[in-house]
């Protein structure tokens, strides 16, 4: 079958690219084509059995909207966070791409609210304790969906691209993009069927990642080794976070360690929220975090991500694998779980027990975490970067580097596989373009939307791949 456009992947670059596309060209025939299921199918055994049931694929990380749909949903607002569209674009395209992406959230239910854009005083106290601390923040409004909330808005988009005509198979894994004579011309899926077009479009996201990385290495495509970003879930009472939660709701601080001078930074915090896990198709568990609106869904605690940043230099070349297999040493120590450490054991080097664990103040958020040793799992140079980064942000919020602060591992974010783009986002082999968390362009939701309009724009424009 014959298609204008294909493209793979339902996350949020691939949804705001059909919505772009069927606006602009309501007789356009677009397909997409995702790996997990339509959103009013996508739910998790686990909330109700309280350990995973290890559904293939997983509700959590793929299906329409992909990871986005039962994540905390906080779309920021400024370029300078979420991903390389900046350098790839320019910081003015960047900026307006996201207003317009930012535009149809709220015409499909957004929370009108932004944080962190009318308390300039508030705003001042805060970078003043950052510069004392060596930090730096990263000013970025946020309007936050809620987890709940965002499932609700991306389900009434899923509707409105079907209303117009968009074609979406569910439970579909493409396996294979047919490329002949340097350009992509269709693809193949597990189900042996062939579809084609003139367009292919592939916003496949961090959970397609691998995947995509090696379709690449299949058929040539340019890539380079991106950066890996691998770490911990911190997890503190929310009146330790209060100040920051209330003014910022998301502080983005960004630390270069005195020891090794890396690159360590917060990533979504969710105030009130609670730890998850994430599960990929191989069994790899790795640790997430999200936060509901509804206030009868609330907890005690906040919950962020401590990010460390490492390039690695040749013959390094798997930045994937590299992440997948320091999640994997916590799996194994954990049967398949989440491992949960206190900061003062992991300062000590001791395994957290059980019985120290619960009778601290602080309660754990992820029922079934194991209680482990992270000096097992993680390197030593990663373990002082966390540490450091933790004693630099007690100077903010004194509290965060309690002994009873919980350190949940391992968080590995999987966008490292750095598809080489032009600014129309075409790769080398023509007709089939990259967007989005997967090919290592954006880094959360609303610059992957923000992507995947530009891509239709693109295509639009050109009416087809020109050589550029």
């Amino acid at each position: 079958m014959k298609y204008d456009v294909i493209i793979i992947g339902a996350g949020p670059s691939g949804i705001f690219c059909a919505y772009e596309l069927i606006n602009s060209k309501p007789d356009m025939k677009i397909l997409m084509i995702e790996k997990g299921r339509a959103i009013e199918h996508r739910s998790c055994p686990k909330r109700v059995t309280g350990r995973c049931m290890g559904c293939k694929p997983c509700n959590i990380t793929t299906g329409f909207a992909g990871a986005g749909a039962f994540s905390d949903g906080k779309l920021s607002l400024s370029p300078d966070v979420g991903g390389n569209l900046p350098e790839i674009l320019g910081y003015d395209e960047a900026k307006k791409l996201i207003g317009e992406s930012d535009a149809i959230y709220l015409k499909f239910g957004a929370d009108t609210n932004v944080y962190g854009v009318d308390k300039q005083a508030e705003l001042a106290e805060i970078r003043r304790r950052a510069i004392t601390a060596g930090l730096k923040l990263v000013e970025c409004p946020i309007r936050h969906l809620g987890t709940e909330e965002g499932y609700k808005i991306y389900a009434r988009i899923q509707q409105y691209l079907l209303d117009k005509g968009v074609e979406m198979k569910f439970n579909t894994m493409v396996t294979d993009i047919i490329i002949e004579d340097g350009t992509a011309k269709g693809i193949v899926t597990d189900h042996g069927e062939t579809y084609l077009a003139d367009e292919i479009a592939a916003g496949i996201g961090r959970e397609g990642s691998d995947w995509f990385s090696k379709i690449c290495d299949m058929h040539g495509i340019e890539t380079k080794v991106g950066t890996v970003d691998i770490g911990v879930r911190v997890e503190v009472r929310d009146e330790i976070m209060d100040f920051l939660n209330k003014n910022l709701y998301e502080a983005k601080l960004i630390y270069q360690t005195p020891t090794f001078d890396d690159r360590v930074r917060t990533f979504c915090t969710n105030p009130s929220g609670e730890v998850a896990t994430e599960y990929y198709d191989d069994g790899l568990a790795v640790v997430n975090g999200h936060a509901y609106k509804s206030h009868d869904m609330k907890t005690e605690n906040t919950n962020f991500a401590l990010l460390v940043s490492k390039n690695f230099t040749k013959p390094f070349k798997t930045p994937i694998e590299y992440g997948k297999h320091v999640a994997r040493l916590s799996n194994m120590l954990c049967d398949g779980r989440i491992m949960v450490q206190t900061f003062g054991d992991f300062l000590r080097g001791r395994r957290t027990t059980e019985e120290r664990l619960f009778r601290s103040n602080l309660v754990p958020t992820l029922k079934d975490a194991v209680p482990g040793d992270l000096s097992l799992v993680l390197p030593y140079r990663i373990m002082t970067d966390i540490k450091e980064m933790l004693f630099a942000l007690d100077k903010i919020t004194p509290g965060i580097a309690s002994t009873e602060t919980l350190l949940y591992g391992v968080e590995v974010k999987f966008y490292s596989n750095k598809v080489v783009v032009d600014k129309e986002f075409r790769t080398s082999v023509r007709g089939l373009r990259a967007m989005g968390d997967g090919a290592s362009i954006t880094r959360g939701l609303q610059q992957a939307s923000a992507n995947g309009i530009c891509v239709a724009k693109s295509i639009l424009a050109t009416g087809g791949y020109t050589q550029p």
